[in-house]
């Protein structure tokens, strides 16, 4: 006799999903699935798994039938990890599972399945559903990339976007190692540490500083403006003075205040004698080099030797 309770709770804690052992464990035949599946009230996911709702599956829906087709060990990895620690990843995405290496899995449709040596220690053991964890996955998804520019924009967007801090993802490049890109990995962290905060930032320091040669400068660097402490996005100590490069967000969160407080700084750094230069989403974004030519030009006006004009630029992370 089939234990309806038992079905309903694993229905309930699985998604509206069922594997044939369970079923089979709970009093089920193989001739009463293939009544499910006649009647369409079923949908047939593997040959192993089966959603017990018709109708398009939820993307939660498609990450649970991954899980199960991949068997008891596995874990959301890679861009479905990322959306559950909180990183926007479009629909249309497959599922990504990893499993441990040497495990077999059953082949499924709109899934990319990984293998790991480290899986037991990525992964962290939700009551929910098993997820590679969030600074190992910042690393999984700059490893897939096809250069070491992108790796660095997408370890930057993602630690930024999933709240990992710098002595975390150095804790996994220590114990991971990864083959590709660790020059580029470990130099994500110093930017981490150093102060970038936002995904503007950290596209200036890769697109602009690194990639023209740019030294870094001081990033967060605090000033006084009507007797509060405020703070710079980045200061470059020059020998003909400071230059204070500021990385304006204004598209995303303009308002009254912010506009009055640029303004109060601005008025502070001409008071103080500091140069300023201003820059937004979509110069550093969409023209980076002219971005980084300006910058130079107005380094070298301060008494910065850098590169020469003709300097091979646009050539950084070389030896990642």
């Amino acid at each position: 006799m089939r234990d309806e309770l038992a079905l309903q709770a694993l229905r309930h804690a699985q998604d509206d999903h069922l594997t044939r052992a369970q079923i089979l464990q709970c009093g089920g035949t193989d001739e009463w699935i293939e009544a499910q599946l006649a009647g369409r009230r079923w949908v047939r996911v593997t040959r192993k798994v089966f959603r017990t709702t018709t109708g398009a599956p939820t993307p939660r829906q498609r990450e649970r039938a991954a899980l199960l087709c991949a068997g008891s060990a596995a874990a959301l990895s890679h861009h479905s990890a990322a959306r559950r620690w909180g990183l926007p990843v479009p629909e249309s995405e497959p599922v990504h599972i990893t499993v441990p290496y040497g495990h077999s899995s059953d082949p499924h449709p709109g899934v990319t399945l990984h293998r790991s040596r480290a899986f037991d220690r990525i992964v962290v053991d939700t009551e929910d559903m098993p997820t590679v964890s969030a600074a190992d996955t910042c690393v999984d998804l700059a490893v897939l990339r096809d250069d070491a520019r992108a790796a660095m924009r997408t370890v930057l967007h993602a630690t930024l976007g999933m709240k990992v801090d710098a002595p975390r993802l150095r804790a996994v490049l220590e114990v991971r190692r990864p083959r590709r890109y660790a020059t580029v990995l470990r130099h994500a962290a110093r930017l981490l540490d150093e102060g970038v905060t936002s995904m503007l930032e950290a596209l200036y320091a890769v697109d602009v500083e690194a990639a023209h040669g740019i030294p870094a400068g001081q990033r967060q660097f605090p000033v006084m403006v009507d007797g509060r402490q405020r703070f710079e996005d980045i200061r470059y100590v020059l020998p003909g003075g400071d230059l204070i490069t500021r990385l304006d967000g204004f598209r995303w969160h303009s308002d009254r205040h912010v506009a009055v407080t640029d303004r109060a700084r601005d008025n502070a750094a001409e008071l103080a004698g500091r140069a300023r230069l201003t820059f937004g989403w979509d110069e550093v974004h969409g023209r980076a080099c002219a971005v980084a030519s300006i910058q130079m030009t107005r380094m070298r006006q301060l008494g910065w030797e850098g590169p020469a004009e003709d300097a091979d630029l646009c050539r950084c992370l070389r030896a990642a």
